[in-house]
């Protein structure tokens, strides 16, 4: 039971998984930082100097009752701009290389009905003792070996 948890936890998606996660949340605190250091400054001084910013006080005196408007935006940009860098620094770039390697393997190909029945006349011409024939398609075989046989009849 143990060997099977073990397993499971060294699966490579586990630890990648697990290596995103923390790499997201550090980034997200930075990200954080970010926003709340400059750019909410920036939207609390489009209110003017003598309000605090994009927020509106329903209640005077009650701290609680404030409506904070620059945290709401705040909190879109951060999304933004995590999900921005998320995507050109890791699933843009995870996308190109994936592309890539699927563009250097050959794709299996299925042989035609023409190319089936070559390898069968080739094999019954084997077990028959024949030699094969390469590269001719069923309906010239079939005239080679008619004309063959008919030279062979007359020798």
């Amino acid at each position: 039971m143990l060997k099977g948890f073990k397993d499971f936890l060294m699966r490579g998606n586990v630890v990648d998984l697990a290596v995103a996660v923390v790499v997201g949340s550090a980034f997200t605190a930075l990200v954080t930082s970010f926003t709340t250091s400059i750019i909410k400054p920036v939207i609390a001084a489009t209110g003017g100097g003598n309000v605090t910013g994009l927020s509106i006080q329903l209640r005077e005196g009650n701290q609680a009752s404030i409506i904070d408007f620059a945290a709401v935006i705040n909190s879109v940009l951060t999304f933004f701009i995590t999900a921005a860098v998320v995507y050109f620094l890791f699933v843009l770039p995870m996308k190109t290389i994936n592309d890539r390697r699927k563009k250097g393997q050959e794709k299996e190909v299925d042989p035609t009905d023409v190319e089936l029945l070559q390898e069968i006349r080739d094999l019954l011409r084997r077990e028959q003792g024949l030699p094969a024939i390469k590269g001719l398609a069923p309906e010239q075989d079939a005239k080679t070996t008619t004309t063959t046989t008919s030279s062979n009849g007359q020798n």
